[in-house]
């Protein structure tokens, strides 16, 4: 097996890397940093700030009107599709947490953009299963529970339009993904990955961006 050209990610080619990207607005920044500051112990479920502009980039990439968010935390990824939205698009964010969505909700409204964020407190199974059957989803963002990976994407594949996107988050979940014995959410992570790998409804494609992001395309 051939690794191909490898570049160590340093502190500061990470900064060289996101000074040319488009940088976070105040509001997206400063949802960061509440996050990190009112929820230091969970904070690392947040996003990667790399993560805010490329989804961004990929609702303009499919003209998404209609995303689904399974997994919103403090909002940061929600803000940053929701901006990227026109004005009569719609996200349904799906979570569990009225403590850590109201930090989202308070940064969407200040960004103008509480009106394109519909936010269902749920279990977000629930909340997809209640969802039209029929193709209707642009864009997807899959970075919850992992779980009930599996158990999502089955959800959202039969509702998502041919040539739209889901995007899920933490498919290396920290390099655990080659420990054999490890169990739980590694455990769950391997399976999803084979799972998306052999599903020829998908194409994916595995990056190694943050912890590892899968793009899988409806056919």
């Amino acid at each position: 097996m051939t690794k191909g050209n490898s570049t160590k990610i340093t502190d500061e080619l990470y900064a060289y890397m996101l000074a040319h990207n488009p940088p976070l607005d105040a509001v997206q920044q400063g949802l960061v940093e509440t996050t990190y500051e009112r929820l230091p112990d969970f904070a690392g479920m947040q996003s990667a700030e790399e993560q805010a502009p490329l989804l961004a980039f990929l609702v303009r990439l499919v003209n998404a009107r209609h995303i689904v968010e399974v997994g919103t935390f403090t909002g940061f990824s929600a803000l940053a599709m929701a901006q990227a939205l026109p004005a009569d698009g719609k996200l349904i964010a799906c979570d569990i947490s009225e403590e850590w969505t109201a930090y989202g909700k308070e940064a969407w409204a200040k960004a103008g953009v509480a009106d394109r964020i519909d936010l269902r407190i749920a279990p977000a199974l629930d909340t997809l299963r209640a969802m039209p059957a029929e193709p209707h989803i642009d864009l997807a963002y899959l970075d919850a529970d992992k779980g009930n990976y599996i158990a999502y994407w089955e959800e959202l594949v039969p509702r998502l339009r041919p040539g739209g996107l889901i995007a899920t988050d933490n498919v290396l979940y920290h390099g655990q993904v080659l420990d054999p014995e490890a169990t739980g959410a590694p455990a769950a992570i391997r399976a999803f990955n084979e799972h998306v790998a052999a599903d020829e409804r998908m194409d994916s494609v595995m990056l190694t961006v943050a912890d590892g992001l899968t793009l899988s395309r409806k056919r």
